[in-house]
């Protein structure tokens, strides 16, 4: 990163601030060896704060130290990083700065030495992971019908939710800060209030088989699960009591193992066990989509030509079309829920034959991240697809072929039959992926950019930022913090383990 130029008022007794700044980047790294190691990512924030502000004041003084240091130690680390940009002249990408200090703090992320462990004896595995949206609760979704809450800055239990379920507990969605929903192979959801967790909210029945995944619209506060009935189910919680709320089914397909909204709720992503990918366009949750046999689906698979092969792996694999006379969505008859089927494009895997085991959503709906194994599970990916409808402008496309492959990498095949749930991070620049006995922060290129700003010609590898090896047995799910500089891992012998910067 280039620094910035003295302004032609500046006074010619003054280049030593000038000079400190040019030096500024080599300064970085001695931050780094020289500062302390924080106990939670609070005292992380203070420590950076503090040496920032002594930076600034050196270069504010002309090298003279009369500033009153750690002045500010109480401000955000993301204060300070605004800071850092002041005087630094009218060269310095404030951008660029922020995405450097950030990359700092990832690489140095360490498992925390108060994570915390779960008796495998009472637990079981951890399925999945979930922070509340203000990041003050950690819930934990066990194998053994229990769902336990947690201070994720002190590792301190809050408590046990014993017996949520009668049967495995597989997911966690908060509706809010203080309402949040679980589902299991119980076939039920329940509804949980923080502030009241001795008994549940309201259990919900309509599903027949084992409940995988629950999203939540909040523009029409309509929860909506899917399991491995095939059924995609919405909730009205406008209307809940004790006894329940109002459902009803809203799509139905066969092999379904997740299902996703994106961030603004415009779209429904569907993966399948047996590698199709369904979208729905244009969502409208308050309508049904009655869709024939998945085999009718299969039937319907578009070819791949020679002339449309470009366009099809830029399109991340073959396009399915559905049937205008069977399907009138999918011509514009109705303009919402219009459904494409696709078969994602993995790599080393020609006849596209997979299972999409893990679907994730950037957070700024930019892409979907997959986790795909192969026919003979002997291999799997991480996959990240870039939504080509509302993204920068890019070379033509069918204006439904929705998704290109734009970076992958291969995963160590540990744990074979079992689910590994990636995540992004807030800010969607990170991938934290379950890598064997440990997890791995993969970027998109080195300086950990942003999607729209590192997007290839060609399909390209993920950068390994980090690899943490913390666990004794295998990685199962992880979650970054959505307001702490923190994430999380589970793994199948019940223990979860906390990350943060130490520098």
């Amino acid at each position: 990163m280039s620094s910035g130029q003295p302004s032609d008022n500046e006074e010619p007794v003054e280049p030593r601030a000038d000079v400190l700044r040019e030096e500024d980047e080599e300064e970085d790294s001695d931050e780094d060896r020289g500062s302390t190691r924080p106990l939670s990512p609070q005292a992380g924030r203070e420590s950076a704060e503090i040496q920032g502000s002594s930076k600034l004041e050196l270069a504010a003084d002309g090298g003279t130290g009369s500033g009153c240091r750690g002045s500010n130690a109480c401000d955000s680390l993301f204060s300070w990083i605004c800071r850092r940009t002041i005087r630094r002249g009218p060269f310095v990408d404030p951008a660029r700065d922020q995405f450097r200090t950030m990359t700092r703090l990832y690489k140095s992320m360490s498992p925390a030495t108060d994570s915390v462990n779960l008796s495998t004896q009472t637990h079981g595995a951890v399925f999945n992971l979930e922070y509340s949206p203000d990041g003050s609760v950690l819930t934990v979704a066990c194998e053994q019908t229990e769902v336990l809450l947690f201070d994720p800055v002190s590792s301190r239990h809050i408590k046990t939710l014993v017996e949520a379920h009668e049967d495995c507990v597989n997911n966690i969605r908060f509706l809010d800060n203080r309402l949040f929903a679980t589902c299991s192979d119980d076939t039920t959801i329940a509804l949980w209030d923080l502030r009241k967790l001795n008994s549940k909210v309201c259990t919900l029945h309509g599903h027949a088989s084992w409940v995988k995944n629950i999203e939540y619209d909040t523009h029409t506060r309509l929860l909506v699960t899917s399991g491995f009935d095939g059924n995609v189910i919405t909730w009205d919680t406008n209307r809940f009591t004790e006894d329940g709320c109002p459902h009803k089914k809203f799509f139905h397909t066969r092999y379904l193992m997740r299902m996703r909204l994106t961030p603004d709720c415009s779209k429904m992503l569907i993966s399948t066990s047996s590698g199709y990918l369904l979208i729905l366009h244009d969502l409208d949750l308050t309508q049904s989509l009655e869709v024939g046999s998945y085999r009718i689906l299969r039937a319907r698979r578009a070819p791949l030509s020679t002339e449309g092969s470009s366009a099809g792996s830029r399109s991340g694999g073959a396009r399915h079309t559905i049937d205008s006379k069977n399907h009138p969505h999918r011509e514009g008859l109705s303009p919402r829920n219009s459904l494409e089927v696709l078969t994602p494009e993995i790599p080393g895997e020609r006849d596209r034959g997979n299972c999409i085991t893990s679907l994730q959503l950037h957070p700024k709906g930019w892409a979907t991240l997959l986790r795909c194994s192969s026919n003979m599970d002997d291999q799997e990916w991480t996959c990240v697809y870039e939504f080509q409808e509302g993204a920068p402008p890019r070379p033509p496309v069918s204006p439904r072929c929705s998704l290109r492959l734009t970076h992958y990498i291969e995963e160590a095949n540990v744990g074979r039959g079992y689910i590994k749930e990636l995540c992004f991070s807030p800010d969607g620049r990170l991938i934290c992926s379950p890598y064997g006995y440990g997890v791995r922060l993969l970027a998109f290129d080195e300086h950990c950019a942003e999607l729209t700003d590192c997007m290839p010609v060609r399909t390209a590898l993920l950068r390994e930022v980090r690899s943490i090896y913390s666990h004794s047995d295998v990685v199962l799910t992880s979650k970054f913090s959505p307001t702490h500089c923190q994430f999380a891992s589970g793994c199948l012998s019940g223990r979860v383990a906390l990350y943060q910067p130490h520098f």
